[in-house]
């Protein structure tokens, strides 16, 4: 059975198996998977060069940490943490992606 918490529902291997073969599944997950990845020459791609990639930055090895007090501003704050927990995890991979981008070889 669907198990509903906030805006996330769970479903069990077998409820999804049920949902398909009544047809309440719409996902092409086949259709999906022959489309390309968009090269940006639709204007309605969307496809914005961000530098640097902080959508691409990794989750670092555990490492020792120090503790410090930073001034961060309060939206900035308050986005990190809406993504749940480990935003402070989410913050030092951020600025160590920055860190490795920025630092001399």
């Amino acid at each position: 059975m669907a198990e509903k918490k906030e805006r996330i529902v769970r479903f069990t291997a077998n409820d999804l198996e049920e949902m398909r073969s009544r047809g309440e599944v719409g996902s092409d997950w086949k259709r999906a998977a022959r489309q390309g990845v968009p090269d940006g020459s639709d204007p309605d791609d969307a496809l914005n060069a961000v530098s640097p990639d902080w959508v691409m930055t990794e989750m670092p090895l555990p490492r020792p940490k120090t503790h410090a007090s930073i001034r961060i501003d309060a939206d900035v704050l308050e986005w990190f943490k809406s993504q749940g927990r480990g935003y402070q995890t989410r913050i030092n991979a951020v600025l160590r992606q920055y860190y490795e981008h920025h630092r001399e070889p």
